[in-house]
């Protein structure tokens, strides 16, 4: 169902051995990118340019929460567009709830944006954002002086937030190792007096502070333990406006990534990829499995460190991945359960609890898609285990469950299975790398799809 309570209909498709990839691909513009240049764009004084923005459904819906909070947001080209924001403090009451579709980082970080100012505002999305935990994000937004209005059970969407006329600046030690949460408090602090801390037992990605330090905001990072960190906000800074180009999306470059090292004889340059270390957890597992993985032609762009990555099809073996590695890989983890399936020996993938609350159970839903396909694997805990030998038999049906991630792992694994394997249903894939189809085939993939779908 649609946040409009409309059926959509699934549309299938069917992925088949295919020949040796081969090509340049450059996937979409990095989603968490995307939607904080069109976030902190709003809060700037005068007009932001961006470039590269992806443009799947998850990120229109933030830029269309943006205009509708008082930002002009403008596409002016293919990935090109221009925001003139309203500063800090400035945003607008909306008319209506801002409709989020599938988009939990959209969400979760403009609840953080709205609650630097004194409006109400109500946030709602489709039966599967409906699903999602928003309770650790209201946690520290109450404890600045945002009011929850009203929130379905669990502190569901859809649910409405009031701001405070002063918000209260805290230090807040993250329960999980998470960039939405670290984003909405650092989002909601730019309106507070003071400094606001966020300190993370785990580091999670840091886009956040290198945008908020891209536009002129004072921001600190410093260790804090083994694997954490400590960053602090100084308040109510000037956003001043500053030109962004969105780098490659590491998430969506991990299907093609994937698909070249099990699809025997490939060879693929995917182009302008983000290299940001606290995003590479999955380059560095497979380098550990045997892959054949180089980059080339490595430079900064926007603040983010970016190269060419070109993968050639590899022998892989089974590793062992630890669990401190999980927020760098969160996405890719269905996808890497793909690679491990055609490696010899058991991937052991540690501390997924996490998983289970993404757009779907997507600990339960690898599981089930590996069922589908054949390979033998175990659930230990949050720990999944994959027993790989070197192939994979296919034939069966896969539940994406409304999840994008989940239905392109699984059309990259028909691509090496014996026996096509079909997934039920491709309409999410639009969310994050609506491109998705027409990239692959464009390598040589062999998927097809049902009512001409892109």
């Amino acid at each position: 169902m649609s946040s409009t309570g409309h059926a959509v209909s699934p549309v299938p498709a069917l992925a088949g051995r295919s020949p040796a990839l081969k090509g340049r691909v450059r996937v979409p513009g990095d989603k968490s990118v995307s939607h904080r240049a069109l976030i902190f764009g709003a809060l700037t004084i005068g007009e932001t340019r961006i470039s590269g923005l992806l443009e799947g459904e998850d990120v229109l819906n933030t830029a269309k929460a943006c205009a509708a909070l008082g930002a002009q947001v403008e596409r002016v080209g293919e990935g090109e567009w221009r925001v003139h924001g309203v500063g800090v403090g400035g945003l607008r009451a909306p008319e209506g709830v801002l409709d989020f579709g599938n988009a939990g980082t959209g969400s979760r970080l403009m609840m953080g944006m709205v609650a630097g100012n004194p409006i109400t505002a109500t946030f709602d999305g489709d039966a599967s954002l409906r699903r999602r935990p928003m309770r650790r994000i209201l946690d520290p937004l109450e404890k600045m002086g945002v009011e929850v209005l009203q929130a379905a059970e669990g502190g569901r969407l859809p649910l409405t937030l009031r701001g405070p006329q002063q918000l209260v600046p805290i230090t807040y030690e993250s329960p999980v190792a998470s960039a939405q949460i670290k984003s909405a408090v650092l989002l909601a602090g730019l309106g507070a007096p003071g400094e606001t801390t966020v300190i993370e037992k785990e580091a999670s990605r840091d886009h956040t502070e290198r945008m908020l330090t891209h536009f002129g905001a004072e921001v600190t990072v410093e260790a804090y333990g083994e694997h954490g960190r400590k960053v602090t906000l100084k308040g109510r800074p000037e956003l001043k406006p500053a030109p962004i180009r969105v780098p490659a999306d590491p998430s969506s470059a991990a299907f093609p990534l994937v698909a070249a090292l099990i699809v025997a004889g490939s060879e693929v340059v995917i182009e302008g990829m983000m290299t940001n270390p606290l995003r590479t957890g999955l380059l560095i597992t497979l380098k550990e499995m045997g892959a054949d993985i180089a980059f080339e032609n490595e430079r900064v762009e926007g603040g983010e460190s970016v190269a060419d990555i070109r993968v050639h099809a590899s022998t892989l073996k089974g590793v062992n991945v630890p669990a401190e590695r999980a927020p760098s890989m969160i996405d890719e983890y269905p996808v890497l359960a793909v690679a491990a399936a055609f490696a010899t020996g058991e991937t052991r993938m540690n501390g997924l609890a996490e998983l289970r609350v993404k757009e779907s159970d997507r600990l339960a839903a690898v599981a089930d898609g590996l069922t589908q396909a054949g390979v033998a694997f175990r659930i230990e805990g949050d720990d999944l285990i994959v027993e790989g030998t070197g192939a994979a038999p296919g034939g069966g049906t896969v539940a994406t469950h409304m999840d994008h991630r989940i239905a392109m792992s699984f059309l990259v694994m028909g691509l090496a299975t014996d026996k096509p394997l079909k997934v039920d249903d491709i309409s999410f894939i639009a969310t994050s790398f609506p491109t998705f189809l027409a990239q692959m085939r464009g390598l040589g993939a062999v998927i097809e799809s049902e009512a001409g779908a892109a």
